[in-house]
C-alpha cells in the first residue's frame, strides 16, 4: 500500500505492507537513521518522533496509520543553514549526553514537553520524560538541557 507523509517538510511516499512500524518506514525507506531502535516496545523513547507536532514513539505505531501526517525527525529540526536547533544546542552544552543513543528521542519529546508546557518545572520534566531512558546519565544534565532549551525557544 501506499502511505502519503510530509516528512521534515518534504513530500514523500512510501509504499509499505500494512504491519510496517512507522520506525521501519522512517530507518529503511527515507534513511532517516537518527530515530533509534532501542527496544521495540515503546518502553525506551529512542524511537521518539513529531506526528503533527505530538511526540510518538514510532515502534509502536504503523505508517499506514499515519496518511497525509507531517513527520518530524531528529534531522529535520536543525536549521537549513545546519545550525542546531536551541534544544540540539542545549543538550550539547549542557552535556545531556553520553553515548548519544537515547539522544534524538529525549530531544524530540523536549520539544514537545515545551510545546505542551512552556513554562514546565522541574519536577514536570522529569514527569514528562519518564518514558525516555538513559542509561549512561543521572538525568540531571538532561533536565538543565531541557530547561536551557525552554527557555532559549521562548526567547525566539
Amino acid at each position: 500500500m501506499q502511505v502519503q507523509l510530509k516528512v521534515n517538510g518534504k513530500a514523500a511516499t512510501l509504499d509499505v505492507a500494512p504491519n510496517t512500524l512507522l520506525v521501519q518506514a522512517i530507518r529503511e525507506q527515507l534513511r532517516l537513521t537518527g530515530t533509534h531502535v532501542g527496544c521495540d516496545t515503546a518502553q525506551c523513547g529512542a524511537c521518539t518522533v513529531l506526528v503533527d507536532g505530538h511526540a510518538i514513539k514510532s515502534c509502536n505505531t504503523l505508517a499506514a496509520q499515519h496518511p497525509g501526517a507531517e513527520i518530524t525527525t531528529i534531522e529535520g529540526i536543525a536549521a537549513a543553514d545546519g545550525t542546531m536547533h536551541p534544544m540540539q544546542a542545549a543538550f550539547k552544552e549542557c552535556h545531556g549526553l553520553q553515548c548519544g543513543f537515547c539522544t534524538p528521542g529525549m530531544v524530540m519529546s523536549a520539544l514537545d514537553l515545551c510545546r505542551q508546557s512552556p513554562q514546565a518545572s522541574e519536577g514536570e520534566i522529569r514527569d514528562l520524560l519518564e518514558g525516555n531512558i538513559c542509561r549512561c546519565t543521572g538525568y540531571q544534565n538532561i533536565v538543565k538541557a531541557v530547561q536551557q532549551g525552554q527557555a532559549a525557544m521562548a526567547r525566539a
